[in-house]
């Protein structure tokens, strides 16, 4: 499932060594002074167990089962900033920019799952610890298969209307104070993954000569995405990002949230060759009656066309392998047929 399933959420994943683990002493440290129950208790959180997660990911991470002092357990799910980092030409943030995703957006949010319960950055290396309720018994949404005719479709479209309600409910915010540290999509955000593409996508010039024409439209192509209301977003809402639990949604993988258009964050979920267009059609519905009751703004699908631009360009731009690879071909055909519904070629 091209998009959805093949495209890189992070970069190439890694399994987690125990070299990247810190060690039970220190870790029992970090958890006492991380937790926000721990500290308030004051005493030492110890640990009764540790495994590994289920999937590999880009920063080192684990499952530990926890005893507080009064003796009640709790599971959580661990991410270390281990000295790691994968910017993207300033797309993502690290862990320290996720912890604080959490702490001053998501945790405010009634009944966002899965909780923050805490963070700890070491004093010395300045790396961060994010500390999360660990979700188990859960299915990626892109990995849903029982009865997925029906489930799958049902579960998109869910997820489509609690993306609809999250957009509308930070729009209010994007002002605010406490959410200036959010990156802010804007003019050389947008022109910068165009330009690289551009430049590495030069030994496909003869298969796809209208990449010429495109790029002599300079920068037409995202003024939809500015004008546009801006909201927060996560970013890189991909199917593999949302957990599904019976009829629960967990959203995971914060790091690349910022200030922009809600329409990108619609267009990764449903993006790519997988899904079927009357699917892409019914989340893209739902997510409109959803945020708009009274109706979408008559540029929404002007927004919608330069969002699917957008992705296209941060993905082809994101390396210059990448942009040459067969398996990233298809991503040509639908960049030139946005670009046409555009106006652009």
């Amino acid at each position: 499932m091209r998009g959805s399933e093949t495209e890189p959420v992070k970069n190439e994943p890694m399994e987690t060594p125990q070299s990247l683990l810190p060690d039970l002493a220190t870790l029992q440290e970090w958890l006492t002074i991380g937790l926000s129950d721990a500290s308030r208790e004051g005493h030492l959180v110890r640990v009764l167990k540790r495994n590994p997660p289920p999937f590999m990911s880009t920063f080192a991470n684990e499952i530990v089962t926890c005893q507080f002092p009064g003796g009640r357990k709790r599971r959580v799910f661990i991410k270390y900033g281990g000295g790691r980092s994968h910017v993207s030409f300033g797309h993502r943030g690290d862990i320290s920019y996720e912890a604080e995703v959490y702490r001053r957006v998501l945790q405010l949010l009634p009944g966002f799952r899965p909780k923050y319960l805490g963070a700890h950055t070491d004093s010395e290396t300045g790396d961060t610890s994010l500390f999360l309720e660990y979700v188990d018994r859960n299915t990626r949404l892109s990995d849903l298969s029982w009865k997925r005719a029906t489930r799958q479709p049902r579960a998109m479209a869910q997820t489509a209307r609690w993306l609809a309600r999250f957009h509308a409910a930070l729009e209010s915010r994007v002002h605010d104070a406490s959410l200036s540290f959010l990156k802010r999509y804007d003019v050389m955000y947008y022109r910068g993954w165009a330009q690289r593409t551009f430049e590495f996508a030069r030994p496909l010039l003869p298969r796809f000569p209208w990449l010429k024409e495109l790029r002599k439209c300079g920068d037409a192509w995202f003024a939809p995405l500015l004008t546009a209301t801006q909201t927060v977003i996560h970013g890189e809402f991909y199917a593999k990002t949302v957990l599904v639990r019976a009829q629960i949604h967990f959203m995971v993988d914060w790091e690349s949230t910022a200030i922009a258009p809600g329409a990108i964050d619609l267009v990764a979920l449903t993006e790519g060759e997988g899904w079927s267009p009357k699917l892409v059609r019914r989340c893209e519905i739902e997510y409109l009656r959803t945020r708009w009751p009274g109706g979408a703004p008559a540029e929404f699908q002007r927004t919608l066309d330069a969002a699917r631009v957008y992705l296209h360009f941060r993905w082809l731009g994101e390396r210059p392998d990448w942009a040459v690879r067969e398996k990233s071909r298809w991503r040509y055909d639908h960049l030139h047929a946005a670009a046409k519904q555009l106006g652009l070629i």
